[in-house]
């Protein structure tokens, strides 16, 4: 994993938590969590990759 993507996932992390406040505060309950759901999807969807990696390396690691 680069130190890229960590810094792009705390970014994300910043901003959701950021617009999920503004957005409890001023009664729109229902988009923060849609805020916090698609900061989480778009998360996932950096890491699956470097997991399938690791996977796949553990996978050669046992097979020889």
């Amino acid at each position: 994993m680069s130190v890229g993507l960590i810094f792009k996932i705390a970014a994300v992390g910043i901003l959701v938590t950021i617009l999920n406040q503004i957005l409890k505060y001023s009664g729109r309950e229902e988009q923060a969590f849609l805020v916090s759901l698609a900061g989480l999807i778009l998360v996932l969807m950096w890491i699956i990759p470097s997991i399938y990696e690791l996977f796949m390396t553990v996978q050669d690691l046992f097979l020889l």
